[in-house]
């Protein structure tokens, strides 16, 4: 299968004071035309600074590394105006935050007309009508009054349904969605994510979901990338990581996700500890202070992202698919 976006050793670093963070460390991936893929981890794990990376969102003070290509052509090479062109009609991006990505000055109508316009040449009246018609794909009534509502006229379920609309407006060949359930309560979550399938089936679209979710991932995905303090720690289908997974980590993240069936506990497992933050040793697991399966070995090298028993890479020396280590 053809790879539609390529990403091959990104790294990103950030100077502050003096001292210079790594935020994404050797990430590579790639995603396949119409292909769903999802990549999760906590918070600082470097999840959205890879997105902003590929869409070339980051600020001109962070140092860029590796290559980004689509469709065979290099990303950070593109100079401004190829990136306002590339930006809404082969590639879009749905954020964390509706409220914050969308402009709280201007109507909905005038937001949704103004990719329509500048990709798809269409004439201001055509605009209009196609951003209506947009707005009742997404499931929301009365599409040609909303227009002209502000966006603090709508729920946060319904923000994040017009920033989908933004998005899909252009039928661009990948949207990068990140975090677009965050904050939404669970019916919402499903209807989101019910309408990103259906739009990514309609028109072929391939989709990175980023999450701290897996189970929100899990549902929608077809390959999981696991991300661990700028890294990836582990790779491979859906349904593979799900049911066996090689890595302590994302061993512990499917723990900590409520279970509908068996007896419950009193407390959900938490992974003890903080993610690091800022400069990770390059000479050791970033996960060893967290690990119940560290070892010595653990403490003074770096795992690299290889096969292990299950077929898939991940960054351990001591997979769970391997021969129980007692623990010290």
């Amino acid at each position: 299968m053809t790879a539609l976006l390529e990403v091959d050793d990104l790294t990103v670093g950030f100077e502050r004071d003096g001292t210079r963070s790594a935020a994404v460390r050797g990430v590579s991936f790639e995603v396949a035309a119409g292909e769903r893929v999802g990549i999760v981890g906590e918070s600082g794990s470097g999840k959205s600074v890879t997105a902003q990376a590929v869409m070339r969102l980051l600020p001109l003070s962070a140092e860029v590394g590796g290559a980004v290509r689509f469709a065979g052509d290099d990303v950070l090479g593109y100079d401004a105006k190829r990136l306002a062109g590339w930006r809404g009609s082969d590639i879009a991006m749905v954020f964390q935050d509706p409220m914050s990505s969308l402009n709280p000055l201007l109507r909905i109508g005038t937001q949704l007309t103004e990719g329509l316009r500048r990709h798809r040449g269409l004439s201001k009246p055509a605009a209009r009508e196609e951003a209506a018609r947009l707005l009742r794909t997404v499931g929301i009534a009365d599409a040609e009054r909303r227009l002209r509502d502000y966006p603090h006229s709508f729920s946060g379920g319904m923000r994040q349904r017009v920033c989908i609309a933004i998005a899909a407006a252009c039928t661009p060949k990948l949207i990068i969605a990140d975090e677009p359930t965050t904050a939404l309560d669970v019916t919402v979550q499903a209807q989101v994510l019910d309408l990103m399938d259906e739009l990514t089936d309609r028109h072929g679209t391939a989709t990175v979901l980023i999450s701290h979710d897996l189970g929100v991932v899990s549902s929608f995905c077809d390959r999981i990338l696991i991300m661990y303090a700028g890294r990836v720690v582990e790779a491979g289908p859906a349904d593979d990581i799900i049911a066996r997974p090689a890595h302590p980590y994302t061993r512990a993240l499917l723990d900590s996700i409520p279970r509908l069936h068996g007896e419950l506990p009193r407390r959900l497992p938490a992974i003890p500890g903080s993610p690091p933050f800022g400069t990770v040793p390059a000479d050791r697991c970033s996960f060893a202070d967290r690990c119940p399966r560290v070892q010595d070995v653990c403490r003074t090298n770096d795992p690299a992202l290889e096969p292990t028993a299950t077929g898939r890479p991940a960054a351990c020396f001591f997979p769970l698919d391997s021969v129980p280590v007692e623990v010290r």
